[in-house]
């Protein structure tokens, strides 16, 4: 980019893998605890009910082999091949159920409600009938187990006995004619005189019936001798030791498995369609720019105090050094400070802090107040330093009033000095912000080492920012990630880049400092309560000497510069001719 136009790709968000978007995803659900633990305890507590209410179950069992009539139980000759589907029916009949309810002295008009809790299953390739019950006690389960065994066996014997009786009388039917037949012939041979063709005709007769009287004798006595019984019971019932079904403990850990997936659901759909940024990864998709920093967490312990200490400035410091040495931002050294939406509180502290780490790393900063509407820093350094500086008054003004034309020195302590052109409360702020003076002003910035920073109001609520860039061009946004919208955030970047300016990335925060609700609760606060003094430069914890006015000197006499302050405070032009001289 030696040419200085700045390429998109390079501004842009850096590429992210599937798998570093899915931790960050994940990352984003465990930011809504408050679902996942509701999820979790629903969970536990549907468990518990299941639990506590079903109450204790016991199932007994007892398995039955079946089998078929056979002539011997040795050869295992059979009449016809076991039907097991049939056979579980009939064992779920109310033929069984009733015999069942007689052997366990319940009236018959129950036998229906006994066999509900009755279930009958034949394991895979095997002639096996498996009887399950379950009752409330272990006893109660077992003896009515068995008892469907001893009726399902009795109704199957039964059945084939009247089998075998049937056989056995149509055999019967079938040598009743042939016996007949027998007396006759043996009354025709009794007549006949032997040796005679009668007699022997009648005998050959005879012999002949005897024979099929035989067979028919023969197949009676074979079906007769049938074994009927219809299994042979493998597995008697016992009382069960223990009841069946999960446990307490079981259903609480099912339960809360169950509730964490929906608390992680309910998440996902708060995620989706929640407006609202939630990561670095989200404002820098949005901006298609960088993050430059994300300032610690934790509060701090005066929020009205301008510079920052410890780890919050060491992260200024580090978002400074990254604005320093970026190629597009060295080429022009302007910077606009800015926030989406609602109060300037943070991009103001932003900027102050910014400007101090620029001196600090021996630039000559000038942090201009564009906020023309409600200007603020006026006051609080008022407050940091105990007087209200004269600068403050209105002598100097130009025609519309800002800018003075004077550049106030600020000292930050340790971190150096930077000049301050402070807002002030004008009737025309567009012409105010385009007027050739301001345009004049923001050219410091070509000057070597120089450095302007200016604070503008939100860029949504005013078009005080838009009218900025076209002679700044580098924009920071300073905001809240729980508090700025998606929406806010493309927005922010099409009117920049429309007004042809470049955004170089985000500062975020966390300790909602720039939110409209602390914004609207405290301004009465600031309006009248003065700074705690506690501020270090670039955060390096030494106190600089600041001039602060005793009561008789507030009306015009000498002022006392032996108190120490770690604010801000305002310098006489005089005494640093040799330390910053202007050029």
């Amino acid at each position: 980019m030696k040419d200085g136009t700045p390429r998109e790709e390079h501004r842009g968000a850096p590429g992210h893998d599937e798998p570093d978007l899915l931790r960050e995803q994940f990352r984003q659900l465990l930011r809504y605890r408050l679902l996942l633990a509701a999820g979790v305890l629903l969970g536990l507590l549907g468990g518990g009910y299941l639990g506590l209410s079903a109450g204790s179950t016991y199932i007994a069992s007892s398995e039955v082999k079946v089998r078929e009539p056979t002539s011997d139980p040795f050869t295992g000759r059979v009449l016809d091949r076991v039907a097991m589907g049939s056979e579980r029916r009939t064992a779920v009949s109310d033929l069984v159920a009733g015999r069942a309810a007689d052997a366990v002295g319940i009236p018959a008009a129950r036998a229906g409600g006994l066999k509900r809790d009755l279930q009958v299953s034949n394991p895979p390739n095997t002639e096996v009938l498996r009887f399950s019950y379950t009752a409330d006690a272990p006893e109660t389960a077992a003896r009515y187990a068995n008892a469907f065994v001893s009726a399902y066996l009795e109704v199957r014997q039964e059945a084939a006995d009247d089998t075998v009786e049937r056989m056995a009388e149509a055999l019967r039917t079938q040598r009743e004619p042939l016996e007949e037949r027998s007396a006759e012939l043996e009354a025709e041979i009794a007549e006949a005189p032997e040796g005679t063709a009668a007699h022997q005709q009648a005998t050959a007769r005879q012999t002949l019936l005897l024979g099929q009287i035989g067979e028919i004798n023969a197949a009676i006595s074979s079906v007769t001798s049938l074994d009927t019984t219809g299994g042979v019971v493998i597995t008697v019932a016992t009382a069960p030791e223990s009841p069946s079904g999960p446990g307490l403990g079981l259903l609480l850990g099912l339960g809360g498995a169950v509730g964490a997936g929906l608390g992680l659901l309910a998440a996902w759909l708060r995620l989706v369609f929640d407006p609202r940024v939630r990561s670095a990864g989200d404002v820098s998709r949005a901006l298609r720019a960088p993050v430059l920093g994300e300032l610690p967490r934790a509060s701090r312990e005066d929020p009205d105090q301008l510079l920052a200490e410890g780890r919050l400035a060491e992260e200024y410091r580090s978002v400074a050094f990254r604005l320093a040495y970026d190629e597009t931002f060295a080429q022009r050294r302007r910077l606009l400070v800015v926030a989406p939406r609602g109060s300037i509180e943070t991009p103001l502290a932003a900027s102050v802090n910014l400007a101090a780490a620029f001196a600090e790393m021996g630039m000559d900063p000038l942090l201009i107040e564009a906020d023309l509407r409600t200007p603020t820093l006026t006051d609080q350094l008022r407050h940091a330093d105990g007087v209200r500086p004269g600068w403050a008054g209105a002598s100097g003004r130009g025609e519309s009033g800002w800018p003075a034309g004077v550049r106030v020195p600020i000292d930050a302590g340790e971190s150096g000095i930077f000049d301050l052109v402070p807002g002030r409360r004008v009737r025309n702020v567009p012409r105010a912000l385009t007027s050739a003076a301001a345009s004049r002003l923001i050219t410091h910035a070509d000057d070597k080492g120089a450095v302007v920073v200016v604070l503008a109001p939100a860029v949504l609520s005013y078009a005080d920012a838009i009218a900025l860039i076209d002679r700044v061009d580098g924009v920071v946004v300073v905001c809240d990630p729980r508090d700025v919208r998606r929406d806010d955030l493309a927005r922010v970047r099409e009117l920049v880049v429309g007004a042809g300016g470049l955004l170089l990335g985000a500062v975020l925060h966390s300790w909602g400092a720039g939110s409209d609700r602390r914004a609207d609760a405290d301004a009465p606060s600031r309006a009248r309560t003065p700074l705690r003094p506690g501020s270090t430069a670039g955060g390096t914890g030494t106190a600089g000497t600041a001039r602060r006015v005793s009561p008789e000197g507030r009306a015009g006499s000498t002022r006392d510069i032996s108190s120490e302050t770690m604010g801000l405070r305002i310098l006489d032009p005089s005494e640093l001719e040799e330390r910053n001289p202007r050029k």
